[in-house]
């Protein structure tokens, strides 16, 4: 039976979809992944598509891909399962009913945040309805500064008020934005930046959630 990992965010600008690609084609490397956009903006599926597109040459990570969403939803998680290990999730930044399936089927739920008081705020709403969906979710700071004093000070806030926070984060780094216009994982596009040691580090944190 596949895991899935749902990438949920109700406030935009937080990463979710940029994520979502990344951690799939690292995941990519040793299980068959699948992603799905179910995020009406579609961003994950544009993404796809310029990777469908790229002339032949090196060999990508093989990924499964779908933009089914509504009522068709469920069937389609059960289809996707049938075919790969890990199903990653790019929800909607709502809390409607997609987004309640998509955390309802999660193994783990991943909220990526920027370190600033206006996207923990916004992260409450997903949180809330992890916790009744009775679901483990984990935030991650994204485009974040290592040295950043705010970012120090809401990993307290976060860790005072006990919400589960990874160890390991993304900087504001222009390799992941690069890779991702072209239709690649920074692990592709740039497997030895400092981007590539980030997102490689952190993939390997999520994996052991999943052990």
């Amino acid at each position: 039976m596949a895991a899935v990992l749902t990438i949920a965010q109700q406030k935009g600008g937080a990463g979710k979809t940029m994520l979502a690609a990344h951690l799939g084609v690292a995941f990519a490397a040793s299980r068959r992944v699948a992603l799905l956009d179910i995020d009406p903006q579609k961003s994950l599926a544009r993404w796809f598509a310029l990777r469908a597109a790229r002339p032949a040459g090196k060999t990508l990570a093989p990924l499964g891909f779908s933009d089914v969403s509504g009522w068709r939803l469920g069937a389609e998680l059960d289809r996707l399962a049938r075919d790969h290990d890990l199903i990653i999730i790019d929800s909607a930044p709502t809390i409607a009913t997609d987004a309640r399936i998509a955390l309802r089927a999660a193994a783990l739920v991943l909220v990526p945040i920027q370190p600033s008081p206006p996207d923990l705020w916004a992260a409450e709403g997903t949180l809330a309805l992890a916790a009744s969906e009775r679901r483990t979710a984990h935030l991650v700071f994204n485009r974040a500064s290592a040295a950043s004093r705010l970012r120090q000070t809401m990993a307290a806030e976060i860790a005072g008020r006990g919400i589960p926070l990874l160890a390991n984060a993304l900087g504001n780094r222009a390799g992941f934005a690069n890779a991702f216009a072209q239709g690649l994982g920074v692990g592709e596009a740039a497997p030895h930046s400092l981007a590539g040691a980030e997102l490689a580090a952190l993939a390997a944190e999520i994996a052991g959630l999943f052990a």
